[in-house]
């Protein structure tokens, strides 16, 4: 198995960008209560900030607020007295009766004067806005009944919403909708986002985003010892490896690509994206016939020939090279099948892509066992599918991916995961919609190979190359190829330079 090393930065750091299940969020709740933060406090705090939020979102228009019967109504009913406390013109429907609810809401709903109408669509009449609190991230059911006709009504009238904590019908823990929910342009969280904030299809109902300050202690966290963050470079800055005065080119490493014998572009691309990301040395490992494609098209790679398993055995007998990348272009069937599990037994420090993943679909636990060193996979969709058979959300199956392979897994998409053998994850939320072009994936397996050549550990790699790629898809912006990726990162990699503290220099 693979050793995924550890997030090198300090515990703020991970806390900050930390993504809390639902579950999670009630023991940091309790926490808080335990350490004197009471929770008609913490209501409080939530109403208010959601009543800032719309106010600094939105012109000050007519309101309807959406009450469920739970705490998420109960900060609905805070926001609708802070509302109208600030001139908005405020109206208040509530699933239920102000009898059957309880604790902190309760609480909330006899603070508030106003009257209350009717939980139907004819509450949205007039409203320029709804805030919608019917209910938060820890729904357990599939909406029905009338919030699920007050949804379809929001969602056919197209009313600018703000949801509180998630629109309601979202699973906080998974992304995923239960029963329905209507898309948000605005939806006020609190404390840290949730995994669902950042997964799709939730993210994509969410709208902006706004994490509020609701006074929970941040010691909550030692407590709960989050395993999930959102990808940041504060999360592998300090580990990064810039080059140093007296580096040379094999203190940076050597990557070895495999090309195939049929595809050329595409390994062509994780080459020149491996000498971009800082490896001090990257060699492409050309099939003897078609070499010389190979080697009249790089000036930034050394271009070796070889000739079946034999010369292929050769090629990693030089221990210099050690990380390696295969997959790209290199071709489904036995031979690749044979590339791979060469490699693997050499131990160093592998990234596994495309046709290296589809070559073992027949049977995945040949891949698996083979791995005993460093490794990093990095599976599309389809090829996820073809090696991996797990029920669940998208972060649910990227990590028993990873327990049951023993490699970091690098589950790609616009929501990419990144998960460890041992459960710790991350949600990759920064790649622009232009990433989704033919070979992208080709020059993200080169930076993380890059990345790991020069002494990243693989879940950090991988990680920091997923972060890389999205920011010089941005960074180049429309009309992006696949190869402009590799010219675009020295930019980013300046950017990100001049944030390093003096310590990651």
């Amino acid at each position: 198995m693979s050793d995924p090393g550890s997030i090198a930065c300090d515990t703020s750091q991970r806390h900050s960008v930390a993504l809390l299940t639902p579950a999670q969020m009630g023991t940091a709740n309790r926490a808080a209560e335990a350490a004197g933060i009471g929770g008609i406090a913490m209501m409080e705090a939530a109403g208010a900030a959601v009543a800032v939020a719309v106010g600094g979102h939105w012109p000050m228009q007519p309101v309807t607020v959406l009450c469920g019967p739970g705490n998420n109504g109960g900060d609905g009913f805070v926001a609708a007295r802070h509302l109208e406390a600030a001139g908005w013109p405020v109206k208040v429907a509530l699933l239920g009766t102000r009898e059957k609810l309880t604790g902190e809401a309760a609480h909330a709903a006899a603070v508030w004067n106003g009257a209350l109408i009717p939980f139907d669509p004819e509450s949205l009449d007039g409203a320029g806005i709804v805030v919608d609190a019917i209910f938060g991230a820890g729904l357990a059911r599939p909406l029905d009944g009338q919030a699920l006709v007050m949804i379809d009504a929001l969602k056919a009238r197209k009313i600018p919403v703000c949801a509180i904590d998630v629109p309601s019908g979202l699973d906080g823990a998974s992304g995923l909708v239960r029963g329905d929910a209507a898309p948000a342009e605005l939806t006020v969280t609190f404390f840290r986002k949730k995994p669902g904030h950042l997964l799709y299809p939730g993210r994509a109902l969410c709208g902006a985003i706004v994490v509020a300050d609701i006074g929970t202690p941040l010691s909550v966290l030692n407590a709960i010892a989050p395993d999930c963050w959102e990808n940041d470079l504060g999360l592998w800055q300090a580990s990064y490896p810039w080059p140093q005065p007296q580096s040379y080119k094999y203190t940076r490493g050597e990557v070895l690509v495999l090309g195939g014998a049929t595809i050329t572009g595409a390994s062509r691309m994780t080459t020149l994206a491996a000498s971009r990301a800082g490896a001090g040395m990257v060699t492409l490992a050309a099939p003897a016939e078609v070499w010389s494609i190979y080697a009249g098209s790089l000036t930034n790679a050394i271009v070796r020939n070889f000739d079946g398993a034999a010369g292929w055995l050769d090629l990693l007998a030089d221990e210099r090279r050690n990380a390696i990348a295969i997959g790209p272009g290199a071709g489904v069937g036995e031979l690749t099948r044979g590339h791979v599990l060469a490699a693997l037994t050499t131990k160093r420090a592998m990234v596994l892509d495309a046709d290296a993943l589809t070559s073992f679909a027949k049977a995945p636990e040949d891949l698996f066992g083979a791995i005993l060193g460093p490794c990093v996979m990095t599976p599309h969709a389809g090829e996820f599918m073809r090696l991996f058979h797990f029920d669940g959300d998208k972060l649910q199956r990227t990590r028993a991916a990873a327990r049951q392979s023993g490699a970091v897994v690098v589950f790609k998409g616009p929501d990419t995961v990144i998960a460890s053998p041992d459960g710790r994850a991350i949600i990759n939320a920064n790649a622009p919609p232009q990433l989704a072009t033919g070979g992208s994936g080709d020059v993200l397996t080169g930076f993380i190979a890059a990345l790991l050549a020069q002494g990243m550990a693989p879940f950090e790699a991988a990680a920091a190359g997923v972060w890389l790629h999205g920011a010089a898809a941005a960074e180049f912006g429309l009309g992006l190829i696949a190869e402009d990726l590799p010219d675009a990162l020295p930019k980013v990699l300046r950017k990100l330079k001049a944030q390093t503290a003096p310590s990651g220099t």
